[in-house]
């Protein structure tokens, strides 16, 4: 047997290759933030953070695509949606879902940030500075934008463009994302298990807002220990699980199961995934649901989560890119832009109509 020089190496076996990015402080400095962006993300986290502590009555939600995929189609989204948020605005705080970075669970297309160019290229560093980009624009026209942390080396590139953020069913268990949680600078809601257990997500909660020590990096890249203070407003997400639990008796329960944690009961009802049974003609259904409970009373709903897109449903991932329709998700089925706008002035008139 010959015996080949590197047969004794021991580390990185598996990697192969390994490629350095610039700095979240290049990156950032590239995209900065001017005085509009900063006070559209700062007001939107000041008004997240009020709806969660039950300080303002109005509702939130926050409704967008699945996954950004086409930046023309996202902002053409969230142009219409800054148009139309006025007309709402006493009643709702409309944040828009900016998801770029997607947990599979097997594999798939895992998001722009690691895809940009939709071809298994893996362009990282161009997917993280279309994403920052893409989130100043919003910032600058005055939306707010939500995201799910998922890698937790991004909120260095991007969280100062953050208003709202959430931990997925997928992830809420894991100490890493409940530490990054504790760090993060903006609200975040924390998911049920995809098999319906609250539990995981209440102890997400409970460990996000203390402060923990954990290994990360600066904003030059460095290997650092971060310390932080714990997220004050870290709250529950209810998705579903093997059914639904949108309904009166498992809000009742999640909200029980808050308080015997010594926890705010402030929950967000995500109307699509598991309470939807993955059809989007059913999130009208749910969201009207939840409206209901809370006007007969059912102070802990605070929010809504709707996947809403420019058309109707979601489409693979097709090679030709060209072949793909534009404004169609190539996640999860979405409703299109006239069902949102229609669900959600009857929300508005609803809760209009109640006060």
């Amino acid at each position: 047997m010959t015996i080949h020089e590197d047969d004794n190496r021991l580390d990185n076996l598996n990697i192969e290759s390994i490629e350095p990015l610039p700095s979240p402080q290049v990156i950032r400095a590239d995209f900065a933030l001017d005085d509009k962006a900063s006070s559209t993300v700062a007001d939107g986290r000041r008004a997240v953070s009020d709806i969660i502590d039950q300080n303002d009555p109005r509702l939130l939600v926050v409704v967008g695509p699945c996954s950004i995929h086409d930046l023309k189609a996202g902002l053409e989204y969230a142009t219409l949606l800054h148009e139309f948020q006025h007309k709402v605005a006493r009643q709702m705080l409309l944040v828009m879902r900016v998801y770029f970075e997607k947990p599979r669970t097997t594999t798939g297309w895992k998001g722009l940030i690691n895809d940009p160019h939709l071809d298994d290229s893996f362009d990282v560093e161009t997917g993280l500075r279309q994403a920052r980009s893409f989130l100043l624009q919003l910032a600058n026209i005055g939306i707010p934008a939500a995201t799910e942390a998922l890698d937790p080396i991004v909120p260095q590139y991007l969280g100062d463009l953050i208003s709202w953020y959430a931990i997925g069913a997928r992830t809420a268990e894991s100490q890493t994302h409940r530490e990054m949680a504790s760090g993060l600078s903006a609200p975040c809601g924390f998911k049920n298990a995809t098999d319906g257990n609250i539990q995981l997500a209440v102890n997400g909660i409970t460990s996000s807002r203390g402060g923990h020590h954990f290994l990360g990096i600066t904003e030059t890249g460095s290997s650092a220990i971060v310390r932080t203070r714990g997220n004050a407003h870290a709250h529950l997400i209810l998705r579903g699980g093997v059914r639904p639990n949108y309904d009166v008796l498992s809000i009742e329960a999640a909200a029980s199961i808050l308080r015997a944690n010594d926890l705010v009961p402030s929950i967000m009802i995500d109307c699509s995934h598991g309470n939807s049974d993955s059809d989007p003609a059913n999130q009208t259904a749910v969201a009207n649901e939840c409206l209901r409970q809370r006007l007969k009373g059912q102070r802990a709903i605070v929010g809504l989560m709707l996947e809403s897109n420019l058309h109707w449903g979601n489409q693979p991932l097709t090679n030709p890119k060209s072949d793909l329709r534009y404004g169609v998700s190539i996640t999860d089925g979405c409703i299109d832009w006239p069902t949102t706008v229609e669900l959600l002035f009857g929300l508005a008139e609803r809760i209009h109509n109640a006060a």
